[in-house]
């Protein structure tokens, strides 16, 4: 076979770039963890065992809004710039969220799991990596409707704290309440949802007396430890965003911080990967991603 010498130098540009492609990659992740090591050290915020695709996409983002043309430059800003660094805990954190999001899931929660703590003394529920509180408002009007709010404590926490700051007010745009209100009726609320709230302009309030049983306070699921016994667990659309030892730490820790008989709830593309936890559960809903705690 005659190969031309125009075909064997196509071949080596490819073979060459390939070759640059495959070292800027390397170059790049290892940037990548030097930033996210300093920021640990210096900071003490841990985001080492965050997934490499999610936390490299909001490293760019981050660089393309302050102009910065490297993931070096951007370390050496960081480190010596503690309003950078809140811009780009920022990024990292995970703030997409609605009301009632995914209606069936609370239903569920309404109609099967709720109703199984009517004689409970009191109901402790977790809502980890809760963002800017609409699930948390969610929970909080699914109890009251059921009768189980005034006995129920709910402990809401993020690592972000300027997000928490935003959950504790209790404030959405208008522009999202005809959503919520259809997420609400399709999740089994019969009243008129507006009674939960008032308007002023564009700001929705919601009464204060949803909040009366809600904690906010600031935790780290990388590196925080468990603080109480749980009846529920809500943590959904977190975990994706974790590499598998970090989801493993975190799955353990929800196991250690669940009562007997308590329900762990994880977003629908989630799925309990410690493999020494599976025999510990009996999963109530695969379509939803609740567990039941056995043992």
């Amino acid at each position: 076979m005659v190969v031309s010498v125009e075909v064997v130098k196509i071949e080596r540009h490819f073979e060459n770039f390939h070759l640059l492609n495959d070292e800027s990659n390397e170059l790049e992740k290892i940037e990548v963890m030097l930033l996210l090591e300093g920021i640990y050290r210096y900071y003490g915020f841990d985001f080492r065992d965050y997934a490499y695709s999610s936390i490299k996409r909001r490293i760019q983002h981050r660089m393309g809004i302050e102009k910065i043309p490297t993931i070096s430059a951007l370390q050496e800003k960081v480190l010596r710039d503690r309003h950078l660094l809140g811009k780009l805990l920022s990024d990292f954190s995970i703030n997409v969220t609605e009301m009632f999001r995914d209606p069936s899931f609370f239903k569920f929660i309404r109609t099967d799991i709720l109703p199984k703590f009517i004689n409970a003394p009191l109901i402790r529920i977790w809502h980890a990596g809760c963002s800017s509180g609409e699930e948390v408002y969610s929970m909080a009007i699914l109890l009251y409707e059921t009768g189980l709010y005034n006995k129920t404590k709910i402990y809401a926490t993020d690592m972000n704290e300027n997000i928490l700051e935003k959950a504790q007010k209790g404030q959405f745009h208008i522009n999202r309440m005809q959503v919520y209100t259809r997420n609400y009726h399709q999740a089994g609320g019969t009243k008129e949802f507006s009674e939960y709230y008032v308007a002023n302009n564009d700001i929705v309030t919601f009464h204060p007396f949803l909040k009366e049983n809600i904690v906010f306070a600031h935790h780290n699921l990388a590196t925080d430890h468990s603080f109480n016994e749980f009846h529920i667990i809500v943590c959904r659309n977190v975990l994706i965003y974790f590499n598998q030892t970090l989801q493993n730490r975190v799955q353990r820790l929800f196991y250690d911080s669940l009562c007997i008989d308590g329900y762990l709830a994880l977003g629908n593309k989630e799925v309990i990967t410690d493999s020494t936890l599976w025999d510990k559960y009996l999963e109530v809903n695969p379509v939803e991603k609740i567990y039941k705690k056995i043992k």
